[in-house]
C-alpha cells in the first residue's frame, strides 16, 4: 500500500501463507478465498457450525496485481494463454510488438475472469445486503506504440493509452443505487477524482469537503 493504508486493516495476498492460489506467482483470485471473513470479520471459520453475525457497512478494496508490466507473461496462469506468441521477458523492446500485445491481452483475460468471480461472490450476499462492485484501473499502458512502453509519462505528453482507463460498476437488480442516473452520464468524461464522492454516496455519508462534487452517477453542472 506504500503507506497509504497504514491506518486500515490490510492483508497481503502475495504469499502462499495467505493466498491458496499460488503457482509460479500468487494469483489475484486468491483474494476471494474465504471472502466471508472480509464481509463479516467476526464470522466463524470454514467448517464451523457457529452462526455468522450480520455485517456492518463495509468497504473492501481488492488491489490486483492485474496486468502490471513489464512482465505481462507472469500475470496469468498458463490456462489463460489464448494469444500467442508471447513476449517472455520484461525487456519489452527485445520482443516484437504483437507478442507484447498478446501477453497483455492474456493478462486482461485473467482480469476478466477475476471480475467475473468477484461478481459471482457478491451475488451470494445480494439477498441480505446492498452490494456493488466498482472496478477502475489506476493507469493505462503503452504497448510499444511509437516505441513507448508501460506508463508514467508526464500527463501533458502522455499518450491517451496511458491516461484512459476502464470503469466498471456492477450491482444486482435489487440494489438501491440509482442506475437511471448512471445511464444518463454514461458517455460523459469521468476521472479518478470521482471515486471518493461516489463511495461516500454509496454509504450515505455527507461531508463539506466533497459536497456537490461530481460522481460516476452525476457529473458537475
Amino acid at each position: 500500500s506504500k503507506g497509504v493504508a497504514d491506518r486500515v486493516t490490510f492483508e497481503d495476498f502475495k504469499t502462499s501463507t495467505t493466498n491458496p492460489n499460488c503457482d509460479s506467482e500468487c494469483r489475484d483470485i486468491g483474494m476471494l478465498d474465504d471472502f466471508d471473513k472480509l464481509v463479516k470479520p467476526d464470522a466463524p471459520t470454514k467448517g464451523s457450525n457457529k452462526a455468522s453475525p450480520k455485517a456492518r457497512d463495509t468497504l473492501i478494496l481488492l488491489h490486483q496485481m492485474g496486468n502490471h508490466g513489464p512482465a505481462y507473461f507472469k500475470r496469468y496462469p498458463e490456462a489463460f494463454e489464448e494469444f500467442k506468441p508471447v513476449c517472455m521477458t520484461n525487456e519489452l523492446s527485445k520482443c516484437d510488438n504483437q507478442s507484447v500485445i498478446n501477453g497483455y491481452d492474456n493478462a486482461i483475460r485473467y482480469t476478466d475472469y477475476f471480475l467475473h468471480n468477484v461478481i459471482d461472490t457478491l451475488k451470494a450476499y445480494e439477498q441480505d445486503y446492498d452490494v456493488v462492485m466498482v472496478y477502475i484501473s489506476d493507469h493505462g499502458e503503452s504497448l510499444g506504440e511509437n516505441n513507448i512502453y508501460l506508463h508514467g509519462l508526464p500527463y501533458a505528453i502522455a499518450p491517451d493509452s496511458q491516461k484512459q482507463v476502464p470503469v466498471i460498476i456492477w450491482s444486482p437488480a435489487s440494489n438501491s443505487i440509482d442506475k437511471n442516473s448512471l445511464l444518463k452520464v454514461i458517455n460523459q468524461p469521468v476521472s479518478h477524482d470521482f471515486i471518493t464522492p461516489t463511495l461516500l454516496n454509496f454509504f450515505n455519508i455527507t461531508t463539506d469537503e466533497v459536497a456537490g462534487a461530481p460522481t460516476f452517477f452525476k457529473t458537475a453542472p
